[in-house]
């Protein structure tokens, strides 16, 4: 993962990312990646639940 931090508190998933920072531009080159869970990844304290999660911006 890339600038994702994840917690599970009870129910409740909390995703934080740093929006300042910059990973170059995506595959496609229309953007600029900020965050990725490159892929599905289990949530925090539960194998039976996913996630997949890209922030970008626009270049």
């Amino acid at each position: 993962m890339k600038n994702v931090d994840m917690s599970v508190n009870g129910n409740t998933l909390t995703i934080k990312v740093d929006l300042s920072k910059d990973f170059g531009e995506t595959k496609s080159g229309k953007s600029i990646s900020i965050a990725s869970t490159d892929g599905n990844v289990s949530v925090p304290g539960n194998d039976d639940i996913k996630i997949g999660l890209n922030v970008y911006r626009k270049k």
